[in-house]
């Protein structure tokens, strides 16, 4: 599957976690697992645009720092995002443990994405 698919797979169950959080859990959530869950709905929609647009990158160049940026941000997706709206639906804090994870990914994410764009510069388009 190409980050593509998975960016936009991603944004699509993000846009309905949104919904969800937004409709369904308002009344039954309390304020602070409320905005945990709506952290995680965000950030997966950030990291989905991120996929999609790594995606587009990579019609342009390729390199390893770029697939790894793709895979960083598909791990990071499921160890953040989803273990907010786990720790939010269960109020089982340990769920928090597994978030850093996701952090990390993130950030190795966006690290090997500059690597990979700045691999780039000064190079001559495809023709």
């Amino acid at each position: 599957m190409s980050f593509g698919v998975l960016g936009a797979v991603f944004g699509f169950l993000g846009v309905a976690a949104g919904a969800f959080g937004a409709h369904a859990l308002r009344a039954r959530l309390s304020a602070d697992l409320l905005q945990v869950f709506e952290t995680g709905a965000r950030y997966q929609l950030i990291h989905a645009l991120a996929l999609v647009g790594v995606a587009l990158a990579g019609e342009r160049f390729a390199g390893r720092a770029l697939v790894t940026a793709g895979w960083m941000f598909v791990a990071g997706i499921p160890l953040f995002s989803f273990s907010l709206y786990a720790l939010a639906l269960t109020g089982n804090r340990l769920w928090g443990a597994v978030t850093p994870l996701g952090g990390l990914c993130f950030l190795v994410g966006w690290a090997a994405l500059a690597v990979a764009f700045g691999g780039q510069w000064g190079a001559r388009p495809p023709a």
